[in-house]
């Protein structure tokens, strides 16, 4: 029964589209010893962590028992050669059978008396069933070899198994026969459970290794682009209906453990949306099960979206990769989502309407904010900025100014102070002016893949042209697009952000600010911290020009300003995620926010207004030029 359940999956897997996912093995094997051996993701929630541990590690030890118990059913004397009879051994099951049923314990405690909102949506009843079923599994082990001790068939030293051995006076008469009863109690329950698993969310038992050995390997803000370049037949859209899901994404949602971490960190959930990505990846999950069989006849499919999935979920997510970040098995929630955007917007000609004029802009002249390209180096004007035309020697570093600080009165400040800076310290830099467009990264998180694809072709041959090696942006969108995106479409360079740039300078003595007694508290961008792995060198010039008081919610486990995945130009159902960042901020009494992203200026500074809080949002660029001495 669990072989054909298991064939049937694997013909699914098979079925679905090609992705390559074999780079970079010492990576993969490294995943496999932390996340999977080691539950290094999972100990990030302690008390959940210890509990899911106690009970896999437990099974680790446990397992050749099972091999014991399968051949010691049919034939009572035999032993699993040499290990069989190790004392140290049999000491080592019955500190794991105490583990495992303490982790039993635990995982009932927190749903049934604590009862987080993580849960919320999970198969709470099947939950329950698979915790029963282990520990019918252990406690039937106790009593295997309980009774073996007390019928004298134990090939160890008894005194070795404190447990066992303690409970083997319990067994009383006939022990000969209550080992018969365990054992194929012990065998029987185990065969009961493994007919389950492939039908259950426990499933991720067998999944959850393969998907994390081949989890992406690469910086977490690269999408896989879409190939336009091949045959018709093998184009891909997206994902429409399950005949369109990679094999990666098929494996994700056979994974799931609906363990609600990724729930519990999404900020529209926590803001009042519908979103939750525990749900999509279960309604994905649920849809190829039901279609799997007319996927593998050539039947026809419904679609993925407004049935596995509804589409407010799909439009809700902000792709800030919380979600990602904390799941345990290394499942690809964005990946999803905009696959399930990119068939919407690109085959169906169906999302937000708030966003159309976006998309319209960035297509027509080059930036979602609709102003012409000619205005683009406009804000540099009267700064001394040195402007790279055609045939000009490259610059030492070129300076990317992105869409927002060329056209936001608000985001424009940041790149005046980091121009500002960069010029005090005696660097060589330059930018593109109106030669430089749009990264494409709004068009892209919206499911527009052909527009994003435009742009880096023409933004590559442009830098490409310059000659350029290195880059500096103060956007964690472009810096994402540029560093970990672009090498895609033949664009290598050596790519960072401002804060990056200006901490090396602090530390070379370029640049020496006074420190001032004013309480700062630093946001971290998504794209720039969870993304990029960006988080100590914004906080290295914090330190250098105040005092740093540090948000609940900061570094790699941020929370969100609201504007990724194309969020700027849309409309927000619910609380306003911008709103609630503001609120984290201000608990923590700081008279300044300091923010290292254009979006994140203007999506908190808004924040602030709406919700009436004393905070000064502002870049940390501008607090550095601010505390810099003119001597």
């Amino acid at each position: 029964m669990f072989a054909r359940r298991a064939f049937f999956l694997l013909r699914l897997v098979r079925a679905a589209r090609p992705l390559d996912r074999t780079d970079d093995v010492p990576h993969r094997v490294k995943n496999e010893a932390t996340i999977v051996l080691g539950q290094r993701k999972l100990f990030q929630r302690l008390v959940p962590g210890v509990m899911h541990a106690l009970i896999f590690w437990g099974f680790l030890v446990l397992f050749p028992t099972i091999v014991m118990a399968g051949i010691g059913a049919i034939d009572r004397d035999w032993s699993f050669p040499w290990l069989g009879r190790q004392g140290w051994y049999m000491a080592m099951v019955d500190v794991f059978i105490l583990a495992v049923l303490a982790g039993i314990a635990v995982a009932f405690w927190i749903r049934k008396i604590v009862r987080p909102r993580r849960f919320d949506g999970s198969h709470l009843g099947e939950a329950d069933f698979i915790l029963f079923l282990i520990g019918l599994v252990v406690l039937t082990l106790l009593g295997w070899h309980a009774s073996r001790i007390a019928a004298g068939l134990n090939e160890w030293p008894a005194h070795w198994s404190f447990l066992s051995n303690a409970v083997s006076h319990l067994v009383g008469a006939g022990a000969s026969a209550r080992e018969r009863t365990f054992v194929w109690a012990h065998v029987c329950v185990i065969l009961t459970f493994l007919c389950y698993l492939p039908y259950s969310k426990h499933l991720h038992i067998a999944t959850a290794a393969v998907n994390v050995f081949f989890s992406r390997t690469r910086r977490r803000g690269r999408l896989e682009p879409l190939r336009f370049d091949v045959p018709e037949a093998e184009m891909r859209f997206g994902a429409g209906t399950i005949r369109d899901l990679t094999w990666k994404e098929m494996v994700d949602s056979f994974s799931c453990t609906e363990c609600g971490r990724c729930q519990d960190v999404c900020p529209a959930y926590a803001t009042g949306k519908s979103l939750s990505p525990k749900l999509v990846i279960m309604g994905i999950r649920d849809q190829v099960f039901a279609e799997g069989p007319n996927l593998l006849a050539g039947g026809d499919l419904t679609p993925i979206a407004g049935n596995g999935v509804p589409e407010d979920m799909i439009w809700d997510c902000v792709t800030c990769g919380a979600c990602v970040h904390e799941c345990p098995v290394s499942i690809e929630h964005i990946d999803h989502i905009v696959d399930l955007r990119r068939d919407l917007v690109m085959m169906q000609s169906s999302f937000p309407s708030e966003a159309e004029s976006m998309l319209r802009d960035v297509e027509r002249v080059g930036n979602p904010w609709g102003k012409p390209q000619g205005d683009r180096e406009a804000w540099a004007e009267g700064l001394g900025v040195r402007v790279v035309a055609e045939g000009d020697p490259a610059p030492e570093i070129l300076y990317w100014v992105g869409c927002a600080a060329a056209y936001d009165e608000r985001a424009r400040v940041a790149a005046e102070s980091t121009v500002k800076l960069l010029q005090k310290a005696g660097v060589d830099f330059a930018i593109l002016g109106a030669r430089e467009s749009c990264t494409g990264d709004p068009a892209r998180r919206m499911g527009n893949e052909y527009v994003f694809q435009a742009y880096a072709e023409q933004n590559v041959a442009t830098l490409n042209e310059t000659g350029v090696t290195k880059i500096v942006a103060s956007c964690p969108h472009c810096l994402n697009s540029l560093g970990n995106e672009y090498p895609d479409f033949g664009g290598r360079y050596e790519v960072m952000h401002h804060t990056q740039l200006l901490a090396e300078l602090l530390r070379e003595g370029k640049l020496e600010p006074v420190k001032s007694e004013t309480e700062i508290t630093y946001h971290d961008s998504c794209y720039l911290a969870r993304h990029n792995d960006v988080a100590a060198e914004p906080r290295e010039l914090v330190a250098a020009v105040g005092k740093p008081v540090e948000m609940e919610k900061r570094g790699k486990r941020t929370f969100c300003c609201g504007a990724g995945g194309a969020h700027m130009w849309m409309e927000e159902r619910g609380s306003p995620i911008n709103e609630e960042r503001v609120r984290q901020a201000a608990e923590t009494g700081a008279e300044t926010l300091a923010v290292a992203c254009p979006f994140c200026t203007v999506m908190l500074d808004d924040g602030v207004r709406a919700s009436g809080k004393q905070l000064r949002v502002v870049d940390v660029s501008t607090l550095l030029l601010e505390q810099v001495s003119d001597t």
